[in-house]
């Protein structure tokens, strides 16, 4: 029996030590299964939520964790960010996984500030923009950072379509000789051309020289110069000039610049005007509708009038500007006028930075249109031939209406 006993005992110890094998592969077969779920990792790389989808079926082996110890069932922890991620699993564009899921959120992030959705708003502004130059889409407005040679070619195209539009510019005063242009302008000061026009009849039939207007009776002068306003000063000034032509110049008027702003009352653009129109020599004349054309139409910033001689000079050869003093003068007394401006019926509108200050309907600017364009007589009690020609009206004489 004790043999027996000792087989029995030999087979039970070998029944026990092949449980124990059994037991062991057991314990690492359930400690490796977690492995394939850190193998199944590199579904990252697969971007298709589909593929993933084999991901959220191991996760039942989690459940499995409890047979091992808690020790082992650490990397379970690692994989819990799984279920923390697994609500922004369901969106389609993020991929399945654990940390995957953290980083496309990552990403995702950008996509929530949207800045070039923010940018895309400037192209209602560039839509408005082109709203504004809508009414000038005839009217090719110059940028602001215009090149010198551009500035150039404008202002000398405006100068060609104004000379198309007034081909009979000429100054607007009466005279028959420079003394007499040199008084006019003179009186021209802070009043029209036509009251001057009106006036100088009267004075030039009794003191035809300037040895007769410097010996004149001041009250008399005044009396015919009354409806020129300011006419105690003007009548000092036309008698002060007149002695000295006569007593400096031997009664003639001088042709040089640096002689005529000698005489009393005459300054540069009376001097210009005389030398462009009695003598032939190039001057700008630098008026009151002068300065705020060029000014509209960008040609300078200046406002001092030797400034603007000086700059609109620089702009045109010397040859053009008598001409181009006429043809200016007469848009703004016409056309471009100080408050109510007809830019629906101006010419050179297309070229003007300024246009839409006024009035832009054709129908309306047309009402505001002055002297032959308008249909009214012009200035100048005997205008040239050229002026009648075109369709103009003699200006009618003083008390006549």
């Amino acid at each position: 029996m004790s043999g027996r006993a000792a087989d029995d005992e030999a087979a039970s110890a070998r029944e026990a030590a092949s449980a124990r094998k059994a037991a062991t592969t057991r314990k690492s077969t359930t400690a490796r299964k977690p492995e394939p779920a850190r193998k199944a990792t590199p579904a990252r790389k697969a971007t298709p939520a589909r593929k993933a989808a084999p991901a959220g079926k191991a996760t039942p082996a989690k459940k499995a964790t409890p047979a091992a110890s808690a020790k082992k069932a650490t990397p379970a922890k690692k994989a819990t960010p799984a279920k923390k991620a697994t609500p922004a699993a369901p969106a389609k564009k993020a991929p399945a996984g654990g940390k995957t899921t953290t980083s496309s959120t990552k990403k995702a992030t950008p996509i929530k500030k949207a800045p070039p959705p923010r940018k895309q708003l400037v192209a209602p502004g560039k839509a408005t923009a082109a709203v504004h130059a809508a009414p000038a889409k005839t009217v090719a407005k110059p940028a602001g950072d215009e090149s010198r040679t551009a500035l150039v070619r404008r202002a000398r195209r405006i100068n060609r379509e104004l000379a198309e539009v007034y081909p009979y510019a000429h100054p607007e005063l009466d005279f028959e000789n420079p003394f007499q242009l040199v008084v006019a302008t003179v009186l021209s000061a802070q009043t029209t051309d036509l009251r001057v026009n009106q006036t100088t009849p009267a004075l030039f039939a009794k003191y035809p020289t300037p040895e007769d207007l410097a010996a004149a009776d001041p009250e008399e002068v005044e009396e015919i110069l009354r409806p020129t306003g300011f006419f105690r000063a003007k009548t000092k000034s036309v008698i002060g000039l007149s002695k000295a032509l006569t007593e400096d110049f031997g009664g003639e008027v001088p042709g040089r610049l640096e002689d005529l702003v000698k005489l009393p009352g005459v300054g540069r653009k009376t001097a210009f005007v005389v030398l462009g129109n009695a003598f032939g020599r190039p001057g700008i004349t630098v008026d009151t509708h002068f300065q705020r054309l060029v000014r509209r139409w960008r040609w300078t910033a200046e406002t001092d009038p030797d400034k603007i001689e000086a700059a609109v000079g620089a702009l045109f050869p010397k040859s053009d500007w008598t001409d181009l003093s006429h043809h200016v003068i007469w848009h703004g007394r016409r056309i471009c006028h100080a408050r109510k401006p007809a830019c629906g019926a101006c010419p050179i509108a297309p070229l003007c930075p300024a246009y839409g200050e006024g009035e832009t309907d054709p129908e309306k600017a047309r009402k505001l249109l002055k002297y032959e364009k308008g249909g009214l007589p012009g200035q100048r009690l005997n205008p040239p031939q050229s002026y009648l020609d075109a369709g103009g009206r003699p200006a009618p004489p003083l008390g006549a209406g």
